[in-house]
Parts: C-alpha cells; structure tokens; sequence
C-alpha cells in the first residue's frame, strides 16, 4: 500500500499532503477544521428590539443612521504588543548571564510566535567567539532542532565561513556564534510582523550585550533594517560598517550587513558580492585583534 501511495500523483499523495502541513507549521491535528487562534471573537449579537404596530413611525420618519456597533472585548488569552514588548524588557534587563536570558526567552510568553512553534531556538556556537552573527528567524529545520541555520542555509554558512577561518564550533578567535532576532519560527515561514519583533528586540539586544562579540555580522535584509533602524534595503546597507551602541556595553561593536544564506540559495549571482562583504569582515577582524 505504501508503494503505490509514493507513485500517486502529489495532489492525492496522503504522505505528501502531510509532510506539506508539518513543513507549514501545522504539526498538531486537534479539529476537523482549521481554528484561527489570533483572530479577535465576534462581535456579540444584539437582540432587535420588536417595535408594537400600533407605535411603529411613518417610513419616511425612519432614521437613517446605522445603529453603533458593539463594542468588541479583547481576548484575555492574547497580550497585548506594547504588553509583550515591556515584559520582554523587563525580563532581559534582569538577565546577568546567558543562561539566565536563555531562560527568561524560554519563560517569555508575550510573543505569539511561540504557542505555533514547535521549539525556542536561541543560539548556536560558543558565545566568546568572536564574531556574532544575527539573523531574521527561525526555519523549518530550525525550529525542529532548536538551533539557529541548520537548514540548506545554515550549511551554506559554514561554507561561506570556513574560508575566512571561522566556524561554529570553534571558540575566541575563530568562533563564531549565531542567533536570530526571533526566537520562534513565523508560519508558513512569513516574513515576522512589527508586534513580534518588537516583543523579541529586547532580548537580542541584552543578548549582545552578554556575549559582547568583537564584531557583529547582519544576516539578511530584516536584520539589518531592524538593528540598524533603516529604512534601505540590503542591497543599500550591505558592506558598509556600522556601530551597535547599547547600554551594556563598554564601547559600540562595530557591524556590518551582509546577505542572508537563504537569498543567495534563491540568488547565487549575488554570491560575489557576499564574497567582498566576507573578506571584509576578516580583514576588519584581523584590525582588531592585531590591535589588542
């Protein structure tokens, strides 16, 4: 039986369909049909009230105006953006250690990202290395590992990275360590709203100020604007340096842009350019350490 399910074509292949839901996000079957969990309830229905003949106006006496739309109460089960966002400050600002912050994202529940997510994917890498790079958010193999950039694009970063003498699981100097500005993967693999990044900033940036990197590294289009709080497009922001301030920080962390793994898997012409912005790196990473 499994045989001839493989040689059905896709659209009546059960085991298909079923890998094309889990790849989008929905890996738990609870109904017959699909729930929208994010949407705001119905509106309440209001009794219309039954007017005697005898009392009822002329029809040429009858207002026009719509009548006024109840009021809709907000779900207490969903917290509110600016809600999230100040208890995800809160909880980062009381973070001493990694592990602490590692836990108080673990904890953090003012992000609806994470109820769809199957794992929290914080970090990879050893965090004194001494490049940091921070990318969007989590993919589909990433959020099944709990490790960021363990997918197709992942393996093309090490592969960018092993030229210039860096790789994940080295420390100090030849380190590098990886995280994402989220922390859960968006369905569908979407592109994050205002509200979730907004709710996950706190977090990255007390995160750089613990592993306090010598260089920071912008992976893709999404990172960059946010941590750098522009309004261009990579193809502006890239391979030009920048400095990360933050309040944690004893000295800005100088950051440069560059582009995400998964756009070159799309965009392999643009591979040259990624090439420049990686030499860059190394040589303004030599810099730094020839100067310490």
């Amino acid at each position: 039986m499994a045989g001839n399910d493989r040689n059905m074509p896709p659209e009546l292949n059960p085991e298909a369909a079923l890998r094309w839901l889990i790849d989008m996000g929905a890996d738990e079957a609870i109904a017959d049909a699909p729930i929208d969990r994010f949407a705001a309830p119905p509106p309440a229905q209001q009794p219309t009230p039954q007017l005697a003949e005898a009392s009822a106006p002329a029809p040429h006496a009858v207002s026009q105006t719509a009548p006024s739309r109840p009021a809709v109460a907000a779900s207490p089960d969903l917290v509110a953006p600016a809600q999230g966002a100040a208890d995800a400050s809160s909880a980062a600002s009381a973070a001493e250690t990694l592990d602490a912050l590692r836990d108080a994202v673990a904890a953090f529940e003012g992000c609806a990202l994470k109820f769809t997510a199957t794992n929290t994917v914080f970090s990879d890498g050893h965090a004194d290395s001494a490049v940091m790079f921070v990318g969007e958010a989590p993919g589909v193999e990433e959020d099944r590992q709990g490790k960021p950039f363990v997918g197709a694009s992942g393996k093309l970063l090490d592969q960018m990275l092993a030229p210039i003498g860096l790789a994940r699981d080295e420390h100090g100097e030849k380190g590098a360590y990886i995280s994402n500005i989220l922390f859960w993967r968006p369905p569908g693999n979407r592109s994050p709203t205002t509200a979730e990044i907004a709710a996950c900033m706190p977090f990255i940036r007390r995160h750089i100020e613990l592993a306090a990197p010598k260089v920071l590294v912008y992976l893709g289009g999404t990172a960059a604007k946010t941590m750098l709080d522009r309004a261009e497009g990579i193809m502006r922001l890239r391979g030009k340096w920048y400095e990360h301030y933050s309040p944690g920080l004893d000295a800005p962390i100088p950051a440069i842009a560059t582009f995400h793994p998964a756009y070159l898997l799309r965009q392999p012409g643009q591979k040259r350019e990624s090439w420049c912005d990686l030499l860059n790196l190394r040589s303004k990473l030599d810099e730094i350490i020839n100067k310490n």
